[in-house]
């Protein structure tokens, strides 16, 4: 019950920041997002930060206010209190806190002071929470929020109503609840942010059906110490699925984006979902041309690889870079052919594939989400690949989902599980495209799996069953018989029924089908006559 009350309390406080937001003109602007989630993320923290001294000084909990009781604290003392605090926590000064700017809302600049105490507070903890481009820079915290408004004499009445919405609710009795609640959360607070009209790297998210099954067949017992990567995480939606399926403490999560907005949004999903000990690995940069996790000079191999890659994108102007020697076994396929026009439309994920293929560990396994195409296409880089995952033993499985289960894009899609350990076969195929219940998503159709649903496809695939119409189990030679075929229903025994009848039943049935063949023969007979009847009376006039 508190989990649902906070919910509704959680999802009111963004609606009353996004409502702050367009009263000032920045509705559907741009830089929305970047307030509402950098404001979010500032109230969070300070009541993290007040949720976890609490926890290691009694007397703050008491208190009618932790706010002053700790100003009460020498230097000396809070500096020893902020260094027995967990390292993946936010450290804050006693300005930074909520209540300073809260009070101090009839100093002159107040927006000026409101942007200096945000930045202060990146600065300060540049370390946790800093994320970093492929050429190392490192991209901070938080932005100088008030400069969003152009008009610089509603700086400070903004940076007030920001401040006077924040202080009416506070997070700390929600701290213990775990990834559901904050998944939830998350996906309220970006949802207008996240869409696929953001032009040419624009971000997709991945249904939670999708993620939940990635995760769920991917991490099918217990494991510890294990590394998780995602090439194109976008807003980390994969990523959080996987972590919450091996424990956040037990996993440590890399990842690349080309896009700054979707970088930024992942880290918060970090911070909130209790993973703040992997944002030194999240980097924003093109992963195609200049992957940035390497061990030495070698790329990095990962444990577990979860992927929903952009299918088309126009990379015309770097593919030459990418055909090199040193690139020669990463993209063992080739790549596309670059077209005379409509470059946008070149396939990209291909390269995703290989690139995943080539990062996997010994025994790593890996989950990606393809155009349904690919599990049949019988020509080039497709097909070269499928042929290689057959070769080399690593291929686990396909499930082939409903159609519209993204609701932003017409394109059937399958997930592809790869797996270094899986040399005796043992391949699962699934057909779970006739699963699903359609709805109106605006001007879409959606396709919604049911819990029920999610859990047969699920249990079916770890389980390795056979299913009539559903799954078969197959080995790499069956499909090498099938050219390479990673699609269930060309596996699907034809059945044909048959039904015992006595020779009395057949001769009763012939007898039948002849009084029929009979009155329509004479049907026939009867119509030829009257349409020759008809022809003679026709005369020319």
């Amino acid at each position: 019950m508190v989990a649902i009350d906070f919910t509704a309390k959680t999802k009111e406080l963004i609606d009353n920041l996004k409502g702050i937001c367009t009263t000032y003109g920045l509705g559907n602007d741009g830089n929305e997002f970047k307030i509402i989630t950098q404001v979010f993320l500032y109230k969070f923290m300070n009541d993290k930060f007040g949720y976890e001294v609490k926890q290691l000084e009694p007397k703050l909990a008491q208190a009618e206010s932790w706010e002053k009781e700790i100003s009460k604290y020498t230097d000396e003392q809070y500096e020893m209190l902020l260094l027995r605090m967990k390292p993946e926590n936010a450290k804050l000064k006693r300005e930074h806190f909520l209540a300073n700017l809260y009070n101090k809302q009839d100093k002159e600049e107040f927006a000026k002071l409101f942007d200096d105490i945000l930045r202060d507070i990146a600065i300060f903890n540049n370390d946790i929470f800093s994320v970093k481009t492929g050429t190392g820079a490192k991209i901070i915290l938080f932005d100088e929020l008030s400069n969003y408004i152009t008009d610089s004499s509603q700086r400070d009445n903004f940076c007030k109503a920001i401040v006077n919405q924040l202080v009416n609710f506070s997070f700390e009795k929600i701290f213990n609840q775990k990834f559901d609640f904050f998944s939830t959360i998350f996906e309220y607070l970006i949802k207008d942010y996240n869409k696929d009209g953001g032009g040419k790297y624009a971000e997709y998210y991945t249904p939670h059906a999708v993620s939940k099954i990635m995760a769920s067949i991917l991490v099918d017992k217990p494991v510890s110490n294990v590394t998780c990567y995602d090439p194109s995480a976008g807003s980390g939606t994969l990523l959080m699925n996987l972590a919450h399926a091996i424990g956040e403490d037990r996993c440590t999560i890399y990842s690349q984006d080309i896009s700054q907005k979707s970088t930024s949004m992942l880290r918060l999903n970090l911070i909130l979902n209790n993973l703040v000990h992997s944002i030194q690995n999240i980097i924003q940069g093109n992963t195609m041309l200049t992957p940035y996790h390497k061990v030495g000079d070698k790329l990095m191999t990962f444990d577990y690889i979860v992927s929903n890659p952009p299918f088309k994108l126009d990379f015309s102007e770097y593919v030459s870079s990418l055909d090199t020697k040193q690139n020669k076994e990463r993209f063992f396929a080739g790549f596309p052919n670059i077209p005379k026009k409509d470059k946008d439309k070149m396939a990209i994920y291909p390269l995703f594939i290989q690139h995943i293929m080539f990062s996997l560990s010994d025994k790593g396994k890996a989950a990606i989400v393809v155009p349904t195409g690919f599990i049949t296409a019988q020509s080039g880089i497709e097909k070269k690949i499928r042929e290689r995952l057959v070769e080399q033993k690593m291929l686990r499985g396909v499930v082939s989902m409903p159609s519209n289960i993204f609701a932003t894009t017409g394109t059937n899609v399958s997930i592809l599980f790869l797996d270094k350990a899986n040399t005796k076969g043992d391949i699962v195929l699934m057909d779970a495209s006739k699963l699903g219940t359609t709805v109106k998503d605006g001007k879409n159709q959606k396709t919604l799996l049911s819990d029920e649903e999610e859990q047969l496809i699920i249990e079916t695939f770890n389980k390795h069953e056979a299913k009539e119409d559903f799954t078969v189990v197959v080995s790499y030679e069956q499909i090498k018989e099938k050219n390479y075929s990673f699609s269930a229903g060309q596996y699907f025994e034809v059945k044909i029924e048959y039904t015992d009848i006595t020779p009395a039943e057949f001769e009763t049935k012939m007898n039948g089908f002849k009084m029929n063949l009979d009155n329509l023969f004479a049907e026939s007979k009867t119509l030829e006559k009257e349409i020759q009847k008809q022809l003679n009376r026709l005369k020319y006039e």
